[in-house]
């Protein structure tokens, strides 16, 4: 090795790590860029609390599916459609009754007399982002067969499996209000959901600007700020997050802790810790970093946890016992530094 080399390797090895620029490095930038990006389009089309905004987002780069717990007229539709369109997804909106059929979701045979045989026509579940307007309104034969093409990834029909797309993602929503000719998804339904939200009501000052110049200008569709590729590098991206073992180990503790609270039926199962260590994977690359917190945790126990825990007295679906149980967990476990 030459003079001239050496000094070469010693400045190689003198400049700090942080600054030598890597092409992966550029173009990791550039996806959090665009998902900054992608998270003000949504706050400028979506007038309500901006937890929500990134958890959506941090749910459907974590390959999960979203449940919407509210009452009508809060912006559940809005929000789907412009998560979609911001997203650069196709979008489909199915509306549950309660005398819908499986077939009026996942599609059926239907005989084309041209060729003489049944072929295969698919339903509006064949999409890459669904809303399930009111799926409890929805008989439990379609229910289940609607979840479990959810879960699978397919729709099974006349002995042959129809994949759906690899960037599928539901909002579904329920009314927590009106229960009326429903059927409320029972607890090994509920855990198909990565998470579990409630918009609530806009502030005073934002119902205001709702019926001024902002509610105008929200009925122009968003422009797309991502597309299908970018959010699969995304998706990617997520994997990769760095989560420190000492952080896992928490979410494992609180969640083991969750089994042995005498005031908890039905604790966190070990898919729901997986579920929470993906989903602060991804809400981390929202927040624009590329490693977990200990705050990430705490803050997506709730959406992630309350609708998986069945609290031993009272109603089973009673979300605020399960938040105040869990709460009162997270407090008692050390939280690593």
């Amino acid at each position: 090795m030459t003079q001239a080399s050496n000094a070469q390797v010693r400045d190689i090895k003198s400049t700090p790590v942080d600054v030598v620029q890597h092409p992966d490095q550029d173009h990791a930038d550039r996806l959090l860029s665009l998902l900054d990006e992608a998270h003000q389009s949504m706050a400028r089309h979506w007038l309500g609390d901006d937890f929500v905004i990134e958890l959506l987002l941090a749910s459907v780069i974590a390959r999960g599916h979203i449940l919407v717990v509210d009452v009508p007229g809060v912006g559940k539709t809005t929000l789907a459609k412009s998560m979609a369109q911001v997203l650069g997804l196709d979008f489909n909106r199915v509306q549950f009754t309660n005398d819908i059929l499986p077939a009026d979701v996942l599609g059926g045979s239907i005989y084309n007399q041209s060729e003489a045989c049944f072929q295969f026509s698919p339903g509006p579940i064949f999409t890459d982002f669904l809303l399930a307007d009111e799926i409890n309104r929805a008989p439990t034969r379609s229910q289940s067969a609607f979840l479990q093409a959810m879960e699978e990834g397919y729709v099974a029909a006349d002995g042959a499996n129809h994949p759906l797309s690899d960037l599928f993602t539901v909002i579904a929503t329920q009314n927590p209000i009106d229960f009326d000719s429903t059927n409320p998804l029972p607890e090994a339904q509920l855990d198909r959901f990565l998470t579990s939200i409630s918009l609530g009501y806009p502030s005073q000052d934002a119902e205001l600007h709702l019926l001024g110049d902002y509610g105008v200008a929200t009925q122009a569709a968003p422009a797309a700020v991502l597309s299908k590729e970018i959010l699969r590098e995304l998706r990617a991206a997520c994997d990769s997050v760095f989560l420190h073992e000492d952080l896992a180990r928490y979410i494992v503790e609180i969640s083991r802790a969750s089994r042995d609270e005498p005031n908890i039926k039905l604790g966190v199962s070990p898919r729901a810790s997986m579920h929470l260590a993906t989903a602060c994977k991804a809400y981390a690359l929202v927040k624009g970093r590329r490693q977990v917190l200990p705050e990430d945790i705490q803050k997506l126990i709730p959406p992630v946890w309350n609708h998986r825990v069945l609290p031993r007295h009272g109603r089973d679906s009673d979300s605020e016992a399960s938040h105040e149980l869990l709460q009162a967990i997270v407090k008692k476990i050390p939280v690593p530094r």
